[in-house]
């Protein structure tokens, strides 16, 4: 069976029972999930490509679905992401908008208005990525946690973050005055926001409950995730990033948010270390990295409660024999003073496991579903099998084509207008549906999709068919 056939007969058996056609006889105040939302496609285009105006008479007019596509062209001089469909500004109306192509004054305006709107129906904004954002190193280059913080410190308490969405549908009427953040466009950025591969993970934990996993990409990189372990036993992640490349890492953490990595080249067996400072926003300041031995597979932890003394231990690249190191840490200098020296019997470390006090971290591969067996996933002393990834502010977009793993768990389903059957079987399953390019009444479905995002909204045709729809505001 073709793959598209697959899927849509998955939706038709898991359609619910519940759902109106989206005519005008649907309820006053249905579930989210059953109503239907007038909504433009490219909204920041205005009247340069179709006829929608500007952001604020789009939102004035009754539209509750803002799509604004976004570029991370130049996001470590701006620290801002730009508006615009091939490339930043293009196709941009800046007439009533913002006069600017930075994200951060779009989002404005839509939290202006929302903010002085509070009974309007909830307002969805899809981020359309056009960039892969997966290359982008660090929080500082714009990556998937640089746009979160964006999100959250624009919207603050009116965005409905898509971790709290309610596991029985909320009513449009429970919503009202709230923003779900929506994330549409570059697949490899979709996907890594649900989670993350890697290989040879470790972990720390301090008695501040800060977290620091490290791992290798499998290809010859390091890559970092930082996080808080909660009152309620969960890890929170928040910074995640690039800092060398090598393979094997493993890390040691103190009560001072000192820790210190090692790991093994990637082509020779010599072994190196960093010592990072972690800060209260979960960045870390990297020293650079210093060759101390030859060895493979490092591991080390600190051996004092005041986190100072180090010890490490690796096996010779030529045996089973290990063999270990004294440190003392100067935090200051960011550096550590290697001293003893020589053979041991006692086993390496567990990097994959770390405890302070009764919380407990341990941190290992394996599918989720129809993720990849490279997935990383977290226990803690409370909670299993949990995966470390970027925190869930917003929702992820399964469009027509995607793989299982956008599929899985996915609220907000879309594809081109002209994709009837693949939308029809989305509302039918009780998914809120977008068709784009929605810019004839004959491409209409019954039921109707959720957000019919046409480049004209204002048009008779449109205002008829969502008027009849019950389309509410």
């Amino acid at each position: 069976m073709p793959r598209s056939r697959a899927v849509l007969s998955v939706l038709a058996v898991t359609a619910s029972a519940l759902l109106v056609s989206g005519t005008a006889e649907a309820s006053a105040d249905p579930p989210l999930p059953s109503a239907i939302f007038r909504a433009t496609h490219n909204s920041y285009s205005g009247n340069v490509d179709g006829a929608k105006n500007s952001i604020t008479y789009q939102l004035d007019h009754g539209v509750r679905f803002i799509e604004l596509d976004i570029h991370d062209n130049g996001y470590a001089s701006a620290h801002d992401y730009s508006i615009g469909h091939d490339s930043p500004g293009d196709l941009v109306d800046h007439a009533g908008n913002p006069a600017s192509n930075r994200l951060r004054d779009w989002l404005d305006v839509i939290d202006t208005w929302s903010a002085g709107h509070p009974a309007a129906a909830p307002i969805v904004v899809a981020l359309d990525i056009k960039d892969d954002l997966t290359d982008n190193p660090s929080y500082a280059a714009g990556n998937l946690a640089a746009l979160n913080q964006e999100l959250t410190s624009v919207f603050g308490a009116r965005l409905l973050r898509a971790e709290d969405y309610p596991a029985s549908s909320p009513s449009v009427d429970a919503l009202r005055g709230r923003v779900l953040a929506l994330l549409s466009g570059n697949g490899q950025s979709r996907t890594l926001y649900k989670r993350d591969i890697g290989d040879n993970p470790a972990i720390a934990i301090n008695g501040r409950g800060q977290v620091v996993e490290v791992h290798d990409s499998g290809s010859g990189t390091l890559w970092y995730w930082t996080g808080t372990y909660g009152a309620d036993g969960r890890v929170t992640w928040l910074r995640h990033g690039r800092y060398d490349t090598g393979v094997t890492p493993a890390v040691a953490l103190n009560d001072n948010g000192d820790l210190v990595e090692v790991h093994q080249s990637e082509n020779e067996s010599t072994l190196w270390y960093h010592v990072g400072r972690l800060g209260a926003d979960g960045e870390i300041t990297w020293s650079p990295s210093r060759r101390y031995d030859d060895g493979i597979l490092p591991t080390i932890r600190f051996t004092d409660a005041a986190g100072t003394r180090l010890r490490e231990i690796h096996r010779s690249q030529s045996n089973s024999q290990n063999w270990d190191w004294e440190g003392v840490l100067d935090a200051g200098a960011m550096t550590v003073s290697w001293g003893g020296h020589g053979k041991t019997s006692d086993a390496r470390y567990d990097k994959a496991t770390s405890t302070s006090g009764t919380a407990r971290v341990h941190v290992w591969n394996g599918a989720d579903g129809p993720t990849p067996s490279r997935t990383l996933r977290v226990d803690t002393d409370r909670h299993a099998g949990d995966r470390i990834r970027y925190q869930q502010v917003a929702f992820d977009e399964f469009q027509k084509g995607d793989s299982a793993e956008l599929q899985q768990g996915a609220l907000f389903y879309a594809a081109p207008a002209g994709e009837s059957a693949f939308l029809t079987a989305a509302r039918q399953a009780g998914r809120l549906a977008r068709g784009w390019d929605f810019d004839s009444a004959g491409q209409a479905t019954d039921p109707m999709v959720t957000y019919p995002a046409t480049n004209r909204p204002y048009a008779a045709w449109y205002q008829d068919l969502l008027a009849q729809a019950g389309a509410i505001e």
